[in-house]
């Protein structure tokens, strides 16, 4: 398999930045999958004289193992790291060789600290834009800590080693031959899981913020550079740096910027933001918000952060249909992600629920795949834009109905099924399938909210005025958890810096 020119002259460039021999130790046979290996791996290896290719008997065929010549590695890919995946390969070479992961110091420390023997399978698919964080954080353990291995398999050329276990969903983690986790995980999360949440003691010395950020999307992302440039004590608190937005593959309407797919977005916005002095606060939940003499906000963890004035940039979260089966099959064939999930659907019939753009261009997306797809619409007409319809009703293998309700996903142990009401006839109707994509909008991110003062329409958004503020003195608000009325991450970041000029004027002002 060749690369391309392109993007053999970027890997050029890095495989200079090598700092030692590398093996890539390779377990081959005569199919047609092994073949293609080597000839990725021969390739990559002709490519550096810092790179050998030599055989290695490895749990699975075909694979390989990236070493630092004369030294054990924990670090294996099952199948061609292609697509979103080569860059996870790439990092994997210069990491290996030698070259530090970025990361905090804080987390190699808790990396290294680990005392027990794990190894990590992470099963992934390469149009997949969730599973590389896992895959690089995974192999980032392995680097830093013997204890710790870790290999990438790519569910399409391990179809049957997929379907044994029934995973439904990517990315599937297993720990020592048990389930681990799904979905996407950032490496503070993943720590969390293995070794335990911070404590109470970790944020006891953080002091008083002059600005408090809570969420790190797109607002809070902004809000934070802007409270940070006024030269005032700035904290930044999130449970995902990035949010909604690492869920989005292409972007197209980021102005001044013609393409560019979400993750990579906001790692230059998380770059952005580490230019200044905030203090980052990754993979923390915020549990309870209160007014006192100061702005209190509780973890989950007990800890309780305290600040001058707090900007609230919670953004959305896929909304749930709420039907029986949806929780049941979660990750086994109830999915949200078209992207990330559809390669597992392959030749099968599945279904959208939501009519609206977003499902309609993942109905669009999964035709190229799936057998079949039915588009389930609860109104009597489609929300989406005329040329996405037009579009979806072009293609032979899209079924579109409108007025219809979602009665029930069914199944045993996997999807199976889904039960729907004609809402104008009152008919029953039973659709066999092996995947449902939920794509009904979002919800924000405010049930937390919902004990305190602060004032909430209903739909649950925090109402602001033209300055970011809410109802609470000092407490301010941002992005897709407000009453805006466009979701839009460029709107997202104006009102970030919009809430953060609000919070200012408000410190001085209280000066």
């Amino acid at each position: 398999m060749a690369l391309d020119a392109d993007t053999k002259q970027q890997l050029s460039q890095y495989l200079e930045l090598l700092e030692s021999d590398i093996v890539l130790e390779a377990n081959l046979a005569e199919d047609d999958n092994s073949s293609k290996v080597r000839d990725f791996l021969e390739e990559i290896a002709a490519m550096s004289e810092r790179i050998s290719l030599e055989a290695k008997a490895l749990s699975r065929v075909p694979s390989f193992r990236i070493a630092q010549k004369g030294r054990q590695s924990g670090v294996e890919f099952a199948g061609l790291p292609l697509g979103h995946e080569f860059t996870s390969f790439i990092l994997a070479l210069l990491q290996v060789s030698g070259r530090p992961p970025k990361v905090e110091a804080d987390i190699i420390e808790r990396i290294k600290a680990i005392d027990s023997p794990l190894h990590f399978e992470t099963y992934v698919s390469l149009t997949c834009h969730n599973c590389p964080d896992v895959v690089q954080a995974f192999n980032i353990m392995a680097i830093l800590n013997p204890n710790v291995s870790h290999t990438m398999v790519e569910g399409g050329m391990f179809e049957a080693e997929v379907k044994e276990k029934g995973i439904m969903s990517v990315p599937t983690v297993y720990l020592n031959g048990q389930e681990f986790t799904s979905g996407r995980a950032t490496i503070e999360q993943l720590l969390e899981k293995i070794s335990g949440p911070l404590s109470q003691e970790d944020f006891a010395d953080k002091g008083v913020y002059d600005v408090l950020v809570v969420g790190g999307g797109p607002a809070g992302s902004s809000a934070a550079v802007y409270a940070a440039r006024k030269g005032i004590k700035t904290g930044l608190l999130a449970e995902t740096f990035g949010g909604q937005v690492l869920e989005t593959v292409g972007i197209e309407n980021m102005i001044g910027t013609p393409y560019i797919e979400g993750p990579q977005l906001m790692a230059q916005v998380e770059e952005h933001v580490k230019k200044y002095p905030v203090d980052i606060m990754k993979a923390q939940k915020a549990k309870a918000l209160r007014k006192n003499d100061l702005i209190e906000v509780e973890l989950e963890n007990g800890a309780l952060l305290k600040a001058k004035t707090a900007i609230l940039s919670l953004g959305a979260k896929w909304r749930n249909i709420n039907v029986p089966g949806e929780e049941e099959f979660r990750n086994k064939g109830v999915t949200y992600c078209p992207h990330c999930d559809g390669p597992l659907f392959e030749g099968q019939k599945v279904a959208v629920i939501g009519g609206g753009n977003s499902g309609l261009e993942a109905a669009i997306d999964l035709a190229g795949l799936a057998s079949h797809v039915y588009v389930l619409e609860f109104l009597p007409d489609l929300k989406a834009d005329q040329i996405l319809q037009e579009r979806a009703q072009a293609l032979s293998n899209i079924s579109i109905l409108t007025n219809v309700a979602t009665k029930a996903i069914v199944g045993s142990d996997h999807v199976e099924g889904l039960d729907y009401v004609d809402r104008a006839s009152n008919q029953e109707h039973h659709l066999d399938l092996s995947g449902v994509f939920i794509q009904i909008g979002l919800v924000p991110n405010t049930k937390w909210l919902t004990d305190s003062d602060l004032a909430l329409n209903s739909k649950g958004e925090i109402i602001t005025d033209k300055q970011g503020a809410t109802n609470i003195s000092g407490v301010f608000a941002a992005g897709d958890c407000t009453d805006s009325a466009y979701k839009q991450i460029i709107i997202a970041m104006g009102s970030g810096a919009t809430a953060a000029l609000g919070a200012f004027d408000y410190l001085i002002r209280q000066s």
